[in-house]
């Protein structure tokens, strides 16, 4: 097996990603850090050791991001240009189709619409890219040892970059219409978007082992996306489901979607707090598409949701420890 140091050079004759964990590896040294110990890849490797090598090797984190963004818009003219053209092309079409079309009834449909779809594609992003991280990167997979879930985990950190570069759409679309977020509630988009990048890596990390051995998981999880899309309140009001639901006693069924709570968090910190000075879009009006529960509602749900990601990802890291014995053989 390589050692840390070891892994920097041998990564370096591997084409696009070798040279970024060669990157890593030499900064590593210049800063003065200690060299993480070797790994050897067996099938048994506890939790916690698995959890502190990918603390060791944070760095290689950063640098996969890193490399991945320049990957992703390698010669383009726009750049990161695109990834903000992405929802505004998105939000485009659906409010066309809800808005004008079929007249969804939403006051700012544009913001609502915003809200939910920047976080869904943020999530949907980490998953899908996730799943392929690990086949996608077999050349180093087979020639180097270092913690192959970081493969995920940098595939999730990437589409959190690409998160904020898209929110400036939102900000400049709040600015435009003149929507004040609720000041109250903005606090829980931190613990909002904590919980989706813990889901996502959970999802992340075990998908992308699966995948070495089923290749069919990578093009699975993109029809589960396109369904699990409209199991989130993001181009309908909340209501209109929870109303059909609650009459069934059913809606507790709706929640058990842990992208939910997130999508809701989202549109009551920055969409709720309408200006009051026009009736049409008027508190009376936003209380019918969103929950009516007050904070602390949000914050306790928000704490399971974090604290059922962080069981996944657990479980997620010891699958892909079960699993990970066999990767050079398999790719």
């Amino acid at each position: 097996m390589l050692s840390g140091r070891q892994t920097a050079s041998a990564v370096t004759a591997t084409e696009a990603t070798g040279a970024s964990l060669s990157d890593v590896g030499d900064r590593t040294a210049k800063r003065g850090h200690k060299t993480p110990p070797m790994r050897v890849i067996t099938p048994d490797v506890s939790v916690w050791r698995r959890t502190l090598d990918i603390w060791r090797y944070r760095e290689l984190v950063v640098g996969l991001v890193r490399k991945e963004l320049k990957v992703k818009y390698k010669n383009s003219i726009l750049g990161f240009m695109w990834s903000m053209l992405n929802p505004a092309m998105y939000l485009g079409v659906y409010y066309f189709v809800f808005q004008i079309v079929l007249g969804s009834g939403i006051p700012l449909f544009a913001i609502y619409l915003l809200c939910g779809l920047l976080v869904w594609n943020m999530f949907q992003t980490a998953v899908s890219s996730a799943t392929t991280a690990v086949v996608g990167n077999a050349s180093i997979v087979k020639k180097v040892a270092f913690p192959r879930e970081i493969l995920a985990l940098a595939s999730v950190g990437a589409a959190l970059v690409f998160f904020f570069l898209q929110g400036i759409v939102l900000v400049i679309s709040l600015i435009a219409f003149h929507v004040a977020p609720a000041l109250s509630y903005l606090p829980l988009l931190i613990l909002a978007l904590v919980a989706v990048v813990i889901l996502a890596s959970a999802l992340g990390v075990f998908l992308s082992a699966v995948n070495v051995y089923l290749r069919d998981v990578q093009h699975l999880i993109e029809l589960v996306m396109v369904a699990w899309f409209w199991a989130n309140p993001i181009v309908y009001p909340y209501q209109l489901i929870a109303g059909r639901l609650s009459q069934h006693h059913l809606l507790w069924v709706y929640f058990l979607n842990p992208v939910t709570p997130i999508v809701l968090t989202f549109q009551r910190a920055l969409y709720a707090k309408v200006s009051p000075v026009s009736t049409v879009h008027g508190h009376s009006q936003v209380v019918q598409i969103l929950p009516t529960y007050g904070l602390e509602w949000y914050l306790f749900i928000l704490l399971g949701v974090i604290a059922v990601s962080c069981a996944l990802f657990i479980g997620a890291l010891v699958v892909f420890g079960h699993l990970e014995g066999n990767f050079a053989e398999e790719l």
